[in-house]
């Protein structure tokens, strides 16, 4: 079966990937205390979804090599960010142990995919 070519950020499987995990992130973090609120809630969901607007972002940079992979690299940093908020939410138990594995090894495959693009951005970048 023959993909769909990708026409936008939104077709990268690494954006859906990270949206998708941005919205967990999201709806289990209400579950967050309340005294967490202007610290480790808003922080992870922060960082979560720069992943995914700084892929945007990214992805409307193609024209020029290094500007696209520093966006790339901001990505990265932002998702590098999320895991560490969702040890800090594991350890204070706002999240069980399984929950945690599991975004995290989801940030994992996020992160593979960021520098998969990253060492070879030749394919990614608008033709002129």
């Amino acid at each position: 079966m023959q993909r769909e070519p990708i026409k936008n950020h939104k077709d990268l499987e690494v954006y859906q990937m990270a949206f998708d995990a941005a919205m967990k992130i999201f709806e289990l973090s209400k579950k967050f205390p309340l005294e967490e609120r202007y610290s480790l809630t808003d922080q992870i969901r922060r960082s979560s979804r720069s992943v995914c607007t700084n892929l945007a972002e990214a992805w409307r940079k193609r024209r020029y090599e290094a500007a696209f992979v520093a966006k790339l690299n901001d990505c990265e940093a932002e998702a590098a960010e999320t895991q560490t908020w969702i040890e800090f939410a594991v350890k204070c138990n706002y999240l069980d142990l399984e929950s945690g594995q599991e975004l995290y090894g989801t940030y994992n495959r996020i992160l593979g995919g960021l520098v998969s693009i990253i060492t070879n951005p030749l394919p990614w970048l608008m033709k002129r």
